[in-house]
């Protein structure tokens, strides 16, 4: 068992600077960086986390408009899956990741190969992956349905056998997505999919770990151990084996009971600029740890998509309001027709009616509504609050 590093801080910042520091390294503080759009969003965070639960949008797809404003939902999905600028692979979950990042990856894949199965096990993989492979080869990308179906004919969660296959061979990458068609994986061979250039697993598994680290600290600008090691799911262990090489830089937090590393760019100036109003995926990479949401923002939040619905506190997809650099409450929004309706809505304090009801009103016109109702709020002051401000808008 590895000892937790426990380094000399170097700068001591109060909680204030870190949560200012975390907000700017995650695209919410200053202004946004329109010319680099879409794939400059991605670049920026690291990894996107994609799910299959779209409400307003999928995940993906609220993540740039979080930080960019109502970026049109078809222009978000050719900035991904155009030009292969990006891939999907498993990061903090399954991620959209930035096609230069394909080698720093080498190290998952050598590892799921030395496994030898992820969640299934397939007897004879050389017969299926290799009719997989030479499908590939010869008719070019295909989805797990024209490869012959994704399931067996059972219960939803039971692959057929070429659907385990070619997720064997995702994993192991001797096959890559960098395209998702109908929600869709569209599989691919990497020498056609990913650039020359990019296309080795020269790097060692020490290398690729602390090119994670080092990536990971410059999107959370300020972390501890568990923050930085679980944004692209490292272990503790691996992230205290390169620490020391990763360029960070040790520092004390006001209020934080651990140490905490910070990217030094992210030192060099005040973060200063606009804060951002907007309604926050629950799959957001700024409240992916609930520890750090809680230590930064004195906010805990759940998703309760999986909570049976009698015991939900506050809804199916409860979204984060951010609004001053501060979580303000969420809401629960739904499509019915032109009207967004929040199903459940709540506010930490009656000064955040009026950064809701921007930000209802925002998302409803970027996915074409036109009227907003509120079904629920957690008093009825709360609901003529924001209805007033809506109104006004």
């Amino acid at each position: 068992m590895t000892t937790a590093p426990t380094p000399t801080p170097t700068l001591s910042l109060s909680a204030d600077e870190a949560r200012r520091i975390a907000l700017r390294a995650q695209g919410f503080l200053g202004a946004p960086d329109r010319r680099g759009g879409v794939r400059g969003v991605l670049r920026h965070l690291g990894a996107v986390q994609l799910d299959t639960i779209s409400v307003l949008a999928r995940s993906h797809e609220l993540v740039p408009y979080a930080r960019l404003g109502a970026v049109g939902r078809s222009a978000v999905e050719a900035s991904y899956w155009s030009e292969n600028h990006a891939f999907e692979y498993w990061s903090h979950a399954a991620c959209i990741l930035p096609m230069e990042e394909w080698p720093h990856f080498a190290f998952r894949r050598r590892a799921n190969k030395a496994r030898g199965h992820r969640w299934h096990i397939l007897e004879d993989k050389r017969h299926s992956t290799k009719t997989v492979l030479d499908r590939l080869a010869t008719e070019g990308p295909l989805t797990s349905t024209e490869l012959g179906g994704a399931k067996n004919g059972g219960e939803w969660f039971e692959w057929s056998e070429t659907k385990i296959a070619v997720e064997w061979l995702l994993d192991v990458g001797e096959v890559v997505c960098t395209e998702r068609r109908g929600w869709k994986r569209v599989y691919d061979l990497p020498e056609r999919a990913v650039p020359a250039a990019l296309l080795h697993d020269e790097l060692d598994d020490r290398e690729c770990k602390r090119r994670l680290v080092a990536l990971a600290g410059q999107s959370l600008g300020v972390g501890t151990r568990s923050d930085i090691a679980d944004y692209h799911r490292l272990k503790k262990q691996d992230f205290d084996e390169v620490v020391e090489d990763a360029g960070l830089v040790p520092v004390e937090v006001e209020g934080w009971d651990k140490p905490a590393w910070a990217d030094p760019a992210a030192l060099a100036s005040l973060p200063r600029g606009r804060h951002r109003t907007t309604l926050l995926s629950p799959f957001d990479s700024l409240i992916w740890e609930r520890p750090r949401t809680e230590r930064i923002f004195g906010f805990t939040h759940r998703l309760e998509a999986y909570v049976p619905k009698p015991r939900r506190i506050h809804g199916y997809f409860a979204m984060p309001l951010l609004a001053g650099g501060r979580l303000q409450g969420r809401v629960d929004p739904a499509r019915e027709g032109t009207t967004l309706v929040a199903r459940q809505l709540s506010l930490t304090t009656p000064k955040a009616a009026r950064p809701m009801a921007e930000a209802l009103r925002e998302a409803a016109t970027w996915v074409g509504c036109d009227t907003i109702r509120i079904d629920r709020a957690s008093s009825p002051a709360e609901a003529e609050a924001v209805t007033a401000e809506l109104s006004t808008l």
